[in-house]
């Protein structure tokens, strides 16, 4: 654009609540500009329509689109994380570039349709079969470009298939064979990404990395100044393990390896304790929420009785439902299910909308490190406009509007969404 776009929905969320007659300016560079009652003609009127930052998707893995629908029979009893790992294994087996290519298309523009703007895609299936190639890393690449959804494309260290094992059968597709390998391959994809991509570092887990590997990842991310993420206790018998191998759980471990976690974002925590818990957040520590594939895989329902919320983000994870409205709601009813109360993920004001549009927004944009997820000056324009007429939304007033949409909506009511400016309309099956 070579003018800026004036937008004017007829509710824009401000942070604080939704206001109406609140032009928003985007510039030629896709940034925000200025926000207010401008006074100027809009060149975008969203009529009827609400105006949100865009969703923030903190932790995917866009090649197990492929496994929905699979595994929901039990047969043979019932089954757990363990069970579930094999079929997505089964999967791998069946995959190659142009098919991983097709799934992270379709997630991508599943999660744009349902109001994610930008993804961070917790990426390890590296190879073809039988080569070492990292393909399908740039079949990511590739994906995202084609939706126009915004990617941190958060390139996963793994070498080992357990605490001190050898890589078998298809996690060979994962193998970083080395820290200097990773890092060569890493540095090489930053002249290879599109508009609107960066990256981001990842130990995959303390079963695919040693401890000096864990550090040398570290050490190299703050070099370059990349955010860092990794999955952490997301299984009890992580913690068996890691307890044998070190002494101590994996949070520990990590905390005593690495020292500063502030680049650090650990997915699930699901299992964490209270105090290690607590010391990686006071430290500047993240946690990524995936509640939907956390009930999905049974992994259990993580503490989180006095977290600081502005240190969450969310996740679609294995993205059996990829819907970050229902995220944010079982987020918040998976709490009131632990504690048997209403009202845990609340602000200092008691609001618990609010606090979950946080969480999806500015707190995923925090631990991909990206200036998105909130309407104002000099932010990334990237933003959702949502259908305030949609039969999920009806006799709900201005002043509900959050919480008629985390508590009774779904993406459905997504109508348009825009990345650094530029927009896509969506409707039905989009």
């Amino acid at each position: 654009m070579s003018k800026p776009d004036i937008i004017e929905a007829d509710l824009t969320w401000t942070g604080r609540a939704f206001e109406s007659e609140i032009q928003v300016e985007v510039t030629a560079d896709g940034r925000i500009g200025r926000v207010g009652p401008l006074g100027l003609t809009a060149t975008r009127r969203l009529s009827r329509q609400a105006l949100l930052p865009g969703f923030v998707n903190a932790h995917s893995h866009a090649f197990q689109r492929g496994l929905r629908g699979q595994g929901e029979r039990f047969p043979a009893g019932a089954g757990s994380f363990w069970t579930w790992r094999e079929a997505m294994y089964g999967l791998v087996d069946g995959l190659d570039q142009p098919s991983v290519t097709r799934l992270a298309i379709q997630a991508f523009r599943e999660m744009r349709a349902t109001g994610i703007t930008t993804v961070g895609e917790f990426h390890y299936l590296h190879h073809s079969r039988n080569q070492s190639d990292f393909a399908l890393d740039r079949a990511m690449l590739a994906a995202a470009a084609e939706v126009g959804i915004r990617l941190v494309l958060l390139v996963a260290y793994y070498r080992t298939g357990g605490i001190g094992k050898p890589l078998e059968g298809a996690q060979r597709r994962f193998e970083t064979a080395s820290v200097e390998r990773y890092w060569a391959h890493v540095d090489a994809l930053r002249d290879e990404l599109h508009e609107c991509q960066s990256l981001g570092a990842v130990v995959h887990s303390i079963r695919a990395a040693s401890l000096e590997e864990l550090a040398a990842i570290h050490d190299g991310a703050v070099t370059r100044d990349l955010p860092i993420h990794m999955h952490v206790e997301e299984q009890r018998q992580e913690i068996v393990d890691c307890m044998e191998a070190y002494g101590k759980t994996p949070m520990r471990a990590i905390l005593d390896t690495i020292g500063d976690p502030s680049r650090l974002t650990a997915v699930h925590c699901t299992h964490t304790a209270d105090e290690d818990r607590g010391h990686f957040l006071a430290t500047g520590g993240r946690i990524c929420l995936c509640p939907l594939t956390e009930a999905n895989l049974g992994d259990g329902l993580p503490t989180l009785d006095g977290v600081e919320t502005a240190r969450c983000a969310i996740g679609t994870d294995s993205n059996a439902r990829i819907d970050m409205f229902e995220e944010m709601r079982w987020l918040e009813y998976g709490q009131r299910l632990r504690g048997e109360a209403r009202g845990t993920m609340v602000d200092g004001e008691g609001e618990v909308a609010r606090t979950l549009m946080t969480i999806a927004t500015e707190g995923g944009a925090s631990s991909l490190a990206i200036p998105a997820g909130v309407i104002a000056a000099g932010a990334l324009a990237d933003l959702t406009a949502v259908d305030i007429e949609s039969s999920l939304l009806a006799g709900i007033p201005p002043t509900r509007l959050l919480e008629g949409m985390v508590f009774g909506g779904d993406g459905r009511m997504v109508t348009a969404t825009a990345v650094g400016g530029h927009w896509t309309s969506h409707g039905p099956d989009t």
